[in-house]
This record gives structure tokens, sequence and C-alpha cells, in this order.
């Protein structure tokens, strides 16, 4: 049983391995299988999300899901190529509610954030980017520790300054998905230009 620890790997690949085996959250009792972050052990930015969704759960990958559709697109606006940054979730099992055939997604809560922060470090100290990129609420709770306004803190570079760290710059952002909720199309399309815009920011990086 894998369970909450902060010994530091020598690599990715380990990381992944064992976190097949995490118990350290129920998370797992009902998900298909861990969903692991993924993309270059040399990425100088890191992008956290919230969760795997039902996509994700099932392939195993992060991001290829309609979120993951969204995050490619702005990404390349953006002058980013997914293929060197490094791609995860604050939490990496997919947590759901059954309604008939459909599962749908519920928000992690404080203790299933905190029991999964483990890998988010390790990942971290693996990786050792310049930059991470909170994207949603989740995400920012996870980098940061505690609770953390999107809105208040979002479209510039912060600073970490505490434990292993601190010299990191983190820039908070939404998520994804929170474009796929916005019903209005204009406001949409306005949202979508200013997530790009919040992602051009990783450009001096």
């Amino acid at each position: 049983m894998i369970t909450a620890s902060h010994a530091p790997v020598p690599d990715l690949e380990s990381l992944r391995k064992q976190a097949r085996d995490c118990r350290a959250c129920s998370l797992w009792e009902n998900a298909t299988q861990t969903v692991f972050g993924e993309g270059s052990e040399h990425a100088k930015i890191m992008l956290v999300g919230e969760q795997p969704g039902d996509k994700e759960d099932l392939a195993g990958k992060p991001f290829v899901g309609p979120a993951g559709q969204i995050l490619d697109r702005a990404l390349k606006e953006a002058g980013i190529d997914r293929k060197k940054v490094y791609v995860t979730n604050a939490v990496k099992h997919f947590k759901f509610v059954p309604r008939g055939k459909i599962r749908m997604h519920q928000k992690p809560n404080t203790v299933e954030i905190r029991a999964c922060r483990q890998w988010y470090e390790r990942e971290l100290a693996a990786i050792r980017p310049e930059l991470v990129v909170a994207m949603g609420a989740t995400a920012a709770q996870s980098v940061f520790g505690k609770i953390t306004p999107i809105n208040k803190n979002r479209g510039r570079l912060i600073e970490l300054r505490q434990g292993f760290e601190q010299g990191f710059k983190v820039l908070v952002t939404v998520h994804p998905s929170y474009l796929l909720r916005i019903p209005d199309e204009q406001d949409k399309a306005r949202e979508y230009v200013r997530f790009v815009d919040d992602l051009k920011l990783v450009q001096p990086i």
C-alpha cells in the first residue's frame, strides 16, 4: 500500500509505477486506473489541472477529453508546444457519481487533494520546472497548499518562497473545462481569449 510520503524519487517512470497502487484516499476504489502525468522529463513548464475526467480515466492519460482539446488549441495559439511541457492533475483518480450509464464529474474535496499532493510534490521534484501553471481552484489549492482564489491571483507570475518549492514561479488561470460550461457563445469566446492570454505569459520562460 502506498501512503503519504515525501521521499525523493529518481525518475518519473518509477513514480508512475508507484502511483498505480496508491491507496492514500478512497478514490481508487471506483476509478478505472491511476492517471499519472505525462510529458517531457526536462520540461520548463508544468501544467496542473484538477483531476482526470471520464475519457482520461478510460485512456489512462491526462487531458485527452473535451477539456484537453481546448487546452491543446489554446497552447498552440499561445505558442507553446505541448510535447515540451509536462501535464498532470492535482488528483490522480477520477471522482464521479453514476447517473445511469453516465459518470458525472465530482469536485475533489480538501482531504482528497491533500492525500494526492504527495504525487504532485514528487513530480515537481523530479522535473524541476521553471514555471507551474495551476489551472482551476483544485490545482491552485494543491500547488499553494491552501485554498487560493483564482480571480485574485490570475494573470501574473507568483514566486513560491516556502520549503523545497521556493524559487518556482506559478501562473494561476482557469481550468479549460470552465470554458465548456459557459452557455453564452460570446462569453465563451471572450473567456477563451483571456485563457490564451494567460498562457502567453509563459512565453518568457
